[in-house]
C-alpha cells in the first residue's frame, strides 16, 4: 500500500492487494481496505474476480454495495429475488447476512464491493468532473481510469484501478474520470 503523506488519505493499487482464494473456490479477493483494521473493521472494500457461479458468505450485521467492473454481469438471487448486474447498472445493496447465489451471465467477471457496519453507506458511479459531497464520514474513489482528484483544496493523481480512501470525507470532491464514489 501506498499511502500519501497526509495521515487522512490512503492510496491502495489494485495490483498491490494480495489475491487471495475463496473458500468455495469459485473466485478470488483483492482486499483495498479494511479500516479501522483488518480484526475490527467497519468498512472494507476489495475487487472480486468470480470465476464461477455459486453462494455468497454471510457476513451477519453488515450493509453490502455491489457493482460489476468487468464482464458481462450476473444475476444475484438475494433472499428468492433476482437481480441482473452488468457494468452499465448502478451498484447493489443488500444485507450482508442474506442468502444470496451468484449466476455469471456469460462468463467470469471483476466486480467491486463495499462492505459497511453501521448506518452509513454509499456506493454510486462517478459522473466525471461533477462535484460530490461526501454523505458519511469517511469516503473515497474507486478509478476504474487514470484521472485528477479535488478534494477540497489538493489536487491528486489517481492512477487506474486504484482506492483513494478519505478517512475524514473532505466537503467537496471531484474526479474527472471514471470511478465510483464510496461512503461510509
Amino acid at each position: 500500500m501506498r499511502a500519501a503523506t497526509d495521515q487522512n488519505l490512503r492510496m491502495i493499487h489494485l495490483a498491490a492487494a494480495p489475491r487471495r482464494r475463496w473458500r468455495n473456490g469459485g473466485g478470488w479477493t483483492r482486499e483495498l481496505l479494511a479500516w479501522p483494521g483488518p480484526d475490527d473493521w467497519r468498512v472494507r472494500v476489495s475487487v472480486a474476480d468470480i470465476e464461477s457461479d455459486g453462494p455468497f458468505s454471510s457476513f451477519p450485521g453488515v450493509r453490502r454495495f455491489f457493482s460489476v467492473l468487468q464482464g458481462a454481469g450476473v444475476e444475484l438471487t438475494i433472499d428468492g429475488r433476482t437481480t441482473r448486474v452488468t457494468p452499465t447498472d448502478a451498484a447493489v445493496q443488500f444485507p450482508g447476512e442474506a442468502k444470496t447465489v451468484c449466476r455469471m451471465l456469460d462468463g467470469p467477471t471483476r466486480d467491486l464491493n463495499l462492505m459497511v457496519r453501521g448506518p452509513h453507506g454509499a456506493m454510486e458511479r462517478v459522473p466525471a468532473g461533477t462535484a460530490w459531497s461526501p454523505p458519511a464520514r469517511s469516503c473515497g474513489i474507486f478509478a476504474l481510469a487514470a484521472g485528477s482528484c479535488c478534494a477540497d483544496d489538493a489536487t491528486l493523481a489517481v492512477p487506474p484501478l486504484t482506492l483513494l480512501w478519505f478517512e475524514r470525507a473532505p466537503v467537496s470532491i471531484t474526479f474527472d474520470a471514471a470511478g465510483w464514489w464510496l461512503a461510509a
